[in-house]
C-alpha cells in the first residue's frame, strides 16, 4: 500500500469514528480520558518523587543545623560548667583551711604541765582535742609524761585543772578530764579512707600570749608509715603505724588533730615520733582508727591491755643448711606464759595460731587479735625438731 492509500485509509477511519460519535458512542473521549489519567498519574508520581526529595534534603538541612546547634550550646555549656567547677573547686581550696580551722579549732585545747621539780612550763607541752562534751581528752603521752600537776587552756581562754584517766607509753596517747559540760567536740573520722595525697591540716594550740593557736596545712605523703622509737630509759623499742604529711608538727601542736578537708580528725599529730627521723618535713600522726580502740581501753581500764608470750626475739637465722623462717627466742621473762610453757632461748617460733611467723612484729600482730589469758598453740623448733606447744598469754607491760 502506498502513501496515498495509507492516508484514504486513515481518513475513513477518522471519519467513521467521528460518524460512531455522532451516533452517541463517545469514543474519543473515552480514548482521551485514558490517556489524561496516565499523564496524570504520571505527574502525580514526579510530584511525590520531587516532594520526597525536597522533604529529605530539607530534613537533612534541618537536622545538620540542629546538631551543630546541639553542640555549640553543649559546648558552651561544658565550657561554662567546666569554668564554673573549676572556680568552684578553687574556692573550696581557698577557703577550706580557713573553715575546718573555724570548724574545729574550738575542739583543741592547749595543756600546761608542772613536772616533779616543781616548775611550771612557761609554754603549753602540748594540745589535746576534746572527744567527749563532758570534758574528756585525747593527748600525747609525752605532753603530760611525769606531770604532777595538768592544767588545760580552752579556746575561750579558761584554764581548767585535769585530771589522768589512763596513760598508754606504747602508743604514746592519753586520757585527761577537766570538770566542764557542754563543751564543743570534733568528729573522729574513718582513717582507712585517707588517701596519700589528701589535704591535711595540723591544728595545735600554744597558749603563747601572742597566739591563739597554731595551724599548719600540707598533704598525705604516706599512709601506715613504720617509725622505729627506741625508749632511752629502757631501751625497748616501739614501731609505730603513724600517717606521714608534710604539714608541720612542732610543739604547739603535738597531741593536736589532723584533719581532712571535711574537717574531720583523721591523726593525733606525735612531736616525739617525729622528732625520731630528724627530717623536715615530715610529721607523723596517730590514725583516728587506732586511736579510737586506744580510747575505749584507757577509758575502761586506764591502760591498754595488750596480750604477750612473754619472749624477746628476733627473725630467725639460717641454722646449717636449712633456712628457717620464725622468731628466734633470745631470752623468756620468768613467770610469763612462755615461761610456764616450756619456752627455752634459742627455740624458734615459726607459727603462732596456725599462722605462719617470720618476726616479732608479725607475731605482736596476730597476738593482738587474742585476749590475755587466752591459749594460743605455737608451733617451735628445736633442736632440728618441731613442737607444738600451748601458752597462756598474759598481758603485756609497758615501761612506762
Amino acid at each position: 500500500m502506498d502513501n496515498k492509500d495509507n492516508y484514504k485509509f486513515n481518513e475513513e477511519i477518522r471519519d467513521a469514528l467521528w460518524k460512531n460519535a455522532e451516533r452517541g458512542q463517545d469514543i474519543f473521549g473515552e480514548i482521551k480520558f485514558r490517556k489524561n489519567n496516565k499523564r496524570n498519574y504520571f505527574k502525580m508520581f514526579l510530584k511525590v518523587i520531587l516532594f520526597m526529595l525536597i522533604a529529605a534534603l530539607s530534613g537533612g538541612i534541618t537536622a545538620n543545623y540542629v546538631i551543630s546547634k546541639d553542640k555549640l550550646q553543649e559546648n558552651i555549656s561544658g565550657d561554662l560548667t567546666q569554668s564554673k567547677l573549676e572556680e568552684k573547686n578553687k574556692d573550696i581550696y581557698s577557703n577550706s583551711i580557713s573553715e575546718v580551722t573555724r570548724k574545729v579549732s574550738p575542739t583543741v585545747v592547749g595543756i600546761i604541765v608542772k613536772t616533779s621539780g616543781g616548775e611550771e612550763t612557761p609554754e603549753v607541752s602540748g594540745s589535746g582535742i576534746i572527744f567527749k562534751s563532758e570534758g574528756f581528752i585525747i593527748t600525747n603521752y609525752h605532753v603530760i609524761e611525769n606531770a604532777t600537776e595538768i592544767k588545760v587552756k580552752l579556746s575561750n581562754y579558761k584554764v581548767l585543772k585535769a585530771k589522768v584517766i589512763g596513760t598508754d607509753a606504747i602508743s604514746d596517747l592519753a586520757v585527761i578530764k577537766v570538770e566542764a559540760s557542754n563543751l564543743p567536740v570534733a568528729k573522729l573520722g574513718d582513717s582507712s579512707k585517707v588517701n596519700v595525697g589528701d589535704l591535711s591540716i595540723a591544728i595545735g594550740n600554744p597558749l603563747g600570749e601572742q597566739f591563739s593557736g597554731v595551724v599548719t596545712a600540707g598533704i598525705i605523703s604516706a599512709l601506715d608509715r613504720k617509725v622505729n622509737i627506741v625508749d632511752k630509759k629502757t631501751g625497748e623499742q616501739t614501731i609505730y603505724k603513724v600517717i606521714q604529711t608534710d604539714a608541720t608538727i612542732n610543739e604547739g601542736n603535738s597531741g593536736g588533730a589532723l584533719c581532712n578537708i571535711n574537717g574531720e580528725v583523721i591523726g593525733i599529730n606525735s612531736l616525739k615520733i617525729g622528732s625520731a627521723t630528724e627530717t623536715s618535713g615530715m610529721g607523723f600522726a596517730i590514725n583516728t582508727n587506732v586511736a579510737k580502740e586506744i580510747i575505749s581501753d584507757l577509758m575502761t581500764y586506764g591502760k591498754v591491755i595488750r596480750p604477750a608470750i612473754g619472749i624477746y626475739g628476733v627473725a630467725a637465722i639460717s641454722v646449717g643448711n636449712n633456712g628457717i623462717e620464725g622468731v628466734y627466742v633470745q631470752e623468756v621473762v620468768s613467770g610469763s606464759g612462755a615461761y610456764k610453757a616450756g619456752i627455752m632461748p634459742t627455740d624458734i617460733i615459726t607459727q603462732i595460731g596456725g599462722v605462719g611467723v617470720k618476726n616479732m612484729e608479725e607475731l605482736s600482730n596476730i597476738l593482738d587479735k587474742y585476749k590475755v589469758a587466752r591459749s594460743v598453740q605455737c608451733k617451735v623448733q628445736r633442736n632440728g625438731k618441731y613442737k607444738d606447744i600451748s601458752i597462756i598469754l598474759s598481758e603485756l607491760k609497758a615501761a612506762n
